[in-house]
């Protein structure tokens, strides 16, 4: 594509609408454009390359992300938009190694098999529930402080009262806390597992989950292409001017 575009031609070039490509410029998300003799906006093949970086980082890395990346990159600023880029990385690994936490947290509720359940008895009051998972009261009464487990209060007393599904909660805390996994991880577990009522159903929630983080990672990875191919461009910002040697 020859130098000396229109906007309307870039726009056609991307599939989007002249109004959006004044817009991005407006906006510096690509950089500072040329005026032709009767003042419209002449744009050049770098252009189109920064408009293709601009659409795959937004879609790798979301449109905040791209907008700090593309106005960094176009003023010049490239430790910025590294930076900026960086920081969706380490997101991407922070919630793969959370996936990967409650994966292996819940092959530890599976391996224990199903919850007994209480059939014929009322709730249990502390003491007895305390029992029942082999741990203490003051830790049953930690992990509701945590948020982990929420027990019933009895009318008039207050005393707490732990049904089935606050028994089973907290036998899974228990034995995540014993294969020591964080309080966090934990917490995690215990949501999907209220949501679902299942641990099968939470893993093939995961499993979604998994390929979704494969899918954006792919997403950056061609995004990371795109917008190595404007910096290497002639005509980005504070792209290198050809050496006497590379001119002859």
């Amino acid at each position: 594509m020859a130098d000396g575009l229109r906007v309307g031609d870039l726009a056609r070039s991307a599939g989007v609408s002249a109004q959006r490509i004044r817009g991005y410029a407006d906006d510096g998300l690509l950089p500072p454009a040329g005026r032709s003799a009767g003042g419209y906006r002449v744009f050049t093949e770098a252009h189109r390359v920064a408009l293709a970086a601009l659409r795959e980082v937004a879609a790798g890395y979301g449109w905040p992300t791209a907008r700090t990346v593309m106005r960094a990159v176009c003023s010049g600023e490239l430790e910025t938009a590294l930076a900026a880029l960086d920081a969706g990385h380490a997101a991407l690994d922070r919630e793969r190694a959370e996936l990967a936490a409650l994966h292996t947290a819940l092959s530890v509720v599976l391996a224990d098999g199903p919850v007994e359940p209480v059939a014929g008895r009322r709730a249990l009051r502390i003491g007895e529930a305390a029992r029942m998972v082999g741990v203490r009261p003051p830790v049953l009464r930690l992990w509701e402080a945590r948020g982990l487990l929420r027990p019933e209060r009895e009318a008039g007393t207050g005393y707490r009262r732990y049904g089935r599904t606050e028994l089973h909660a907290a036998r899974v805390v228990a034995l995540l806390r014993r294969a020591h996994h964080p309080l966090a991880t934990i917490e995690a577990v215990l949501a999907e597992l209220r949501e679902t009522g299942s641990p099968d159903r939470v893993l093939a929630e995961l499993g979604r989950r998994d390929r979704e983080v494969t899918r954006r990672s792919l997403r950056c990875l061609a995004a990371s292409a795109a917008l190595h191919a404007f910096l290497e461009h002639p005509g980005a910002p504070g792209a290198a001017a050809p050496s006497p040697a590379q001119g002859r």
